[in-house]
Parts: structure tokens; C-alpha cells; sequence
């Protein structure tokens, strides 16, 4: 009897050890840079993405059908939706191409290895080896850009590459703006070769 006490004893003071020590190793360390940064994961990946933006002609009441004109094609091999974020967004980690359409069915092109759409802002940013292809033959090139969807505007202040073949003109710089069809383009600073045409 006196031998099982004990026994009861030391696994009750072996128990009590144990929990005490368990209860002493408290985490209490402090995280900083990117160790506090938490992890995020998409809710959803999508390999060979493609994505077409359409829009109709004409306006449509609640029975009308009418026909559909394509106004951009997203093209990606991968694609990370994080729209389960409390600010949404959705990344193309091995880069993207669209082919944009005019209202007559010209094409220009846009390309980049990686871009960022955030889905309530209507920002397009993109970034690395940046090439816009114009329809008329026109090219920007730029490591960075940002497209603002919802204004059809587009700038960067990175240095950039602007060619127009018409003119003859290559432009270097840093930092512009332009409209979506480069009727209105606006360069901040500009250095580089360009020729003038003087009219006789």
C-alpha cells in the first residue's frame, strides 16, 4: 500500500513537471520583416488562362439579343485569383499578353512577364519588359506600367522607349501618360533621337 502511494505520487509530481514546462514555453517572440508578413493563397490557379472582354453594339432592353464585338483577349500560362482577400486582386506570375481591338476591329498587343489586375480598383499594373504594339505599327517599351481600366488611361514614371515609324521618331524618357489609342501622349522628360518633318 505504502509502495503504490508512492507510485501515485511520483507520476502525479511527473505530470505536474510536465505541465508546468509545457505551460513555461510560451511563443513570445516577436516577428518582424518578412517573418510577419502571413502567408496568402489564391482560391483559385488557372493554367493556358484565356479571357475575352466583350461588349454589344447597341444597348440592350431586358428582351432584346443583338451582337457582341470583342474588345480585349487575355492570354496568360498562369493565372492566381485572390479575390477571397479583403482587397482583391488577381496575379499573372509567368506573364501575359492581351490583344486589344478598336472599333474597327484593329488590333494592338500588349505584353509583359508579370501583372497585377486589382479588381476594385480597375488597375492593370504590369511590370517587366513592358512592349505596347500599336495597330499603325507604333511601340512603347518600359519595365513598368499601370492601366486605369475605368478612365482608359495609361502611365508610368519608369524610363521608356517610344517608336512611331510614321515620323521616323525613336523618343527616350522617363515617365508619361497617354489615352488607350495614343491620340494624346504626354512624356514628363525626354532625352534621345528625334527628327522633325518641316513642311515646304
Amino acid at each position: 500500500m505504502r509502495q503504490t502511494s508512492k507510485n501515485i505520487f511520483k507520476c502525479f509530481a511527473t505530470v505536474f513537471t510536465v505541465a508546468i514546462l509545457f505551460m513555461s514555453c510560451g511563443d513570445n517572440y516577436q516577428r518582424v520583416g518578412e517573418e510577419a508578413v502571413k502567408p496568402i493563397f489564391p482560391q483559385g490557379v488557372a493554367q493556358n488562362f484565356t479571357l475575352t472582354y466583350t461588349e454589344s453594339i447597341e444597348e440592350l432592353s431586358t428582351q432584346d439579343s443583338s451582337e457582341s464585338r470583342v474588345i480585349a483577349i487575355l492570354s496568360s500560362p498562369l493565372s492566381e485569383d485572390f479575390d477571397n482577400q479583403s482587397f482583391k486582386f488577381r496575379t499573372f506570375p509567368e506573364g501575359l499578353k492581351v490583344d486589344f481591338f478598336d472599333e474597327k476591329s484593329q488590333k494592338s498587343v500588349i505584353t509583359a512577364d508579370y501583372g497585377i489586375v486589382y479588381s476594385q480598383t480597375n488597375l492593370i499594373d504590369l511590370r517587366g519588359n513592358v512592349v505596347i504594339e500599336s495597330h499603325d505599327g507604333k511601340k512603347l517599351e518600359t519595365p513598368q506600367l499601370f492601366y486605369d481600366r475605368k478612365n482608359n488611361w495609361i502611365f508610368t514614371e519608369e524610363a521608356f522607349t517610344y517608336t512611331n515609324p510614321e515620323d521616323g521618331t525613336v523618343m527616350d524618357g522617363e515617365g508619361m501618360d497617354f489615352n488607350r489609342d495614343f491620340s494624346f501622349f504626354k512624356a514628363h522628360k525626354t532625352y534621345g533621337l528625334m527628327t522633325i518633318k518641316e513642311d515646304e
